[in-house]
């Protein structure tokens, strides 16, 4: 459906979208003028060491009375007392009703925190932020206290920052309007195209004809627009989130407000109105991945209505509509690949400029590697802004990890491992056996050499999936052809960067030994989100809202997913993973040509790839690893619809050994006419 038929539509339901936009603009008014004004005030304190520090303190075994330390520790558990329900009643004891928080300064790294308070009134606000000041030192001082700390080693707060003067807060009374009005479009538009599908269904019933379309009269006329496909809008997306930066996202929406998410949810109305007019409807046999997307959609709706009712603070609030807008994006690309594409030669372009696109990126990284700087730094686009505050250039021994367009070198490094098998699977090809080497090859030397680079496990572990997916199923002059490669390359490595690959042995030497500190660190938080599954094991805390700054990093996707959405979460999340590895699993088995057969291979790398990786990142909180691992899960379930469809039809039951379809055997040859009765003999006379 091209945008000249969809302006069609609008023109003739004007009656319908009209309405709605007039409502939702007086709605907004109405809003605007009755919400009132939220007013924010905040004051930073500091955490100093006691006169007495200066001396050797005893030791009093309680990481709060760290004398002479950091003093990271100490405010870190004055913070999660601030934040815990009984100081929430102290301070409503003392006049602090309002929404607080305490946090950590921004940009700091030493016991700076920062005190803020939001309200509706002025001048209480105010008188809040200085009895919240006051409190902290106060319980600071009982913490001592209860930990039986000599006085004379107590650490103290001072101030740094007063309580200001409450500023209004109109970002968020603008975010409201803006959210109504939007609303209102979206239900407009939606309902015009509802109200066109009805009636065209009306006047096909009543006119009873044959000719008759969806839209009647206005739908036979052929459109003199650009065509425009599901392809073609992912071919957007792709570029979209490719090209732009992964961290540069609108203000307002966090991690989720990339430019790619945004162009996906406006690409999911384009679908919906295709859909309602009756230009497209879903192929047969690609129904499995909706419904993994399905069972996904009702855990995430179930945990933001448990985290509606627990009395949440503003960040998780907002953390939780993130998570549905996240849940949108993915349903819009496994909705626009599994039912969009209709047509097997455009989802194989699809994959293709997934897989070109995805090299350039990997390209980006090697530049990274070998200049030690980070170009997605130098990229800066007007109206969007970075949602990861201080993105610096990691390192890992004498290497500078690369993380190209990514907002991490693990999404980076993840993001390619999911490409990597199709791009193998293309190489290979005999459709691109016409191609030159170099432009077959080139994405895996590209994508297959910028996963070491990274220096992270995340990416040795994906690459070794591919080669142990992949490889054993080859015959056997290819495999070894592909063995003596790999030991190649490793040889290469070694020699062009001394010391990579020593690095890379360490890591894994330091794992299995567990004597890596980040390792450690990941195994301690795992006994640390059992009690956030203790109160809502089921649905969880709402998909969103375990925020770092409130709560600590999980690293592990199954984890962040129990303390979310909880079991019901975990469960659809493992059956959206199988539902990968069976589709290309299912594809191979279906499959009547080689080159199929590879292709279901690949799919079922990608899955596995997945569902093995996302133990060792928060893989689904990075828009660019997220939107291709959803992407490659509803082109698998696209590619088996085409292959079923393709496949030769079942024997049947009568004729186990024959074709059902009796055509090919040829005529039945005729029946032998039964001989003549020979005449009875004459009478003896």
């Amino acid at each position: 459906m091209s945008l000249r038929d969809m302006g069609a539509v609008l023109r003739r339901r004007w009656y319908v979208i009209v309405p709605a936009i007039l409502l939702s603009v007086l709605a907004a008014l109405h809003l605007y003028r009755s919400v009132p004004v939220a007013y924010q005030s905040q004051s930073s304190v500091a955490l100093l060491d006691s006169n007495a520090a200066s001396q050797l303190p005893p030791a009093f075994g309680n990481p709060i009375s760290n004398a002479g330390g950091s003093l990271v520790v100490t405010a870190d558990v004055l913070i999660r007392t601030l934040s815990g329900a009984d100081a929430a009643r102290d301070l409503h004891s003392l006049g602090v009703t309002d929404p607080y928080t305490v946090g950590f300064a921004a940009n700091t790294s030493g016991p700076l925190l920062t005190m803020t308070v939001t309200g509706t009134d002025r001048g209480r606000v105010l008188e809040e932020t200085n009895t919240l000041t006051a409190f902290a030192g106060e319980q600071l001082n009982a913490l001592q206290a209860a930990a039986k700390v000599q006085p004379a080693y107590f650490v103290q707060t001072a101030p740094v920052v007063l309580p200001q003067t409450p500023v209004p807060q109109l970002k968020s009374r603008y975010q409201q309007v803006l959210g109504v009005l939007i609303l209102g479009v979206s239900g407009g538009f939606t309902l015009s195209f509802v109200a066109d599908a009805l009636l065209a269904a009306r006047r096909r019933r009543r006119e009873n004809t044959a000719g008759a379309t969806a839209l009647g009269k206005a739908g036979r006329r052929r459109s003199r627009g650009r065509h425009m496909d599901a392809t073609a809008l992912l071919t957007g997306y792709l570029a979209l989130a490719f090209f732009i930066p992964s961290n540069l996202t609108l203000p307002g929406l966090g991690g989720v407000g990339t430019p790619a998410n945004v162009f996906a949810l406006l690409a999911l109305f384009w679908y919906l109105a295709t859909w309602l007019t009756g230009r497209i409807r879903p192929a047969p046999g690609t129904r499995l991945p909706r419904v993994a997307m399905w069972l996904l959609a009702v855990s995430v709706l179930a945990s933001y209505i448990a985290n509606a009712g627990r009395g949440s603070v503003r960040k998780e609030l907002l953390g939780a509509d993130r998570g549905l807008i996240a849940l949108l994006v993915w349903v819009s690309l496994v909705v626009l690949v599994s039912a969009g594409v209709q047509d097997r030669s455009r989802l194989d372009v699809l994959l293709r400029r997934a897989v070109v696109m995805g090299t350039i990126v990997a390209a980006v990284g090697f530049y990274d590697f070998f200049t030690a700087t980070n170009i997605a730094d130098s990229i800066s686009i007007p109206g969007l802004q970075s949602s990861v505050p201080q993105i610096a250039t990691l390192d890992r021994g004498a290497f500078t990890r690369p993380r190209s367009t990514t907002a991490q070198p693990l999404e980076f490094g993840g993001m390619l491992a999911l490409l990597l098998p199709f791009a193998v699977q293309q190489a290979f090809d005999p459709v691109r056996r016409h191609l030159r080497a170099w432009r077959r090859w080139g994405p895996v030397v590209l994508m297959g050499g910028a996963l070491p680079l990274t220096v992270s496990r995340t990416s040795i572990i994906g690459a070794l999936l591919v080669i142990l997916v992949m490889v054993p199923r080859w015959k056997p002059q290819r495999r070894w052809s592909a063995i003596g490669v790999l030991l190649g390359a490793v040889a290469c490595f070694k020699v062009i960067i001394p010391g990579l690959i020593g690095t890379i042995t360490a890591l894994f030497a330091s794992f299995l030994t567990n004597s890596d500190s980040s390792t450690q660190a990941r195994t301690v938080k795992y006994s640390a989100i059992v009690p956030y599954l203790d109160e809502r094991p089921f649905v969880g805390r709402g998909l969103g809202t375990f925020i770092p700054e409130l709560y600590f990093f999980t690293d592990n996707q199954y984890m962040l997913t129990l303390a979310e959405m909880g079991f019901l979460g975990l469960f659809a999340l493992l059956f959206l993973f199988l539902t990968g590895i069976h589709q290309g699993g299912a594809i191979r088995r279906l499959a009547v040509g080689e080159s199929d057969r590879e292709l279901g291979q690949a799919f079922f790398a990608s899955a596995v790839v997945a569902l093995v990786v996302s133990a060792t990142f928060d893989a689904l909180s990075f828009p660019m690893f997220a939107g291709m691992f959803f992407l490659t899960i509803a082109a698998g379930g696209s590619y088996l619809g085409f292959i079923r469809r393709a496949a030769p039809k079942p024997r049947s039951v009568e004729f186990p050994c024959l074709p059902a379809d009796p055509s090919p055997l040829g005529p039945s040859p005729e029946p032998t006419p039964a001989p003549a009765p020979a005449p009875a003999p004459a009478p003896v006379r």
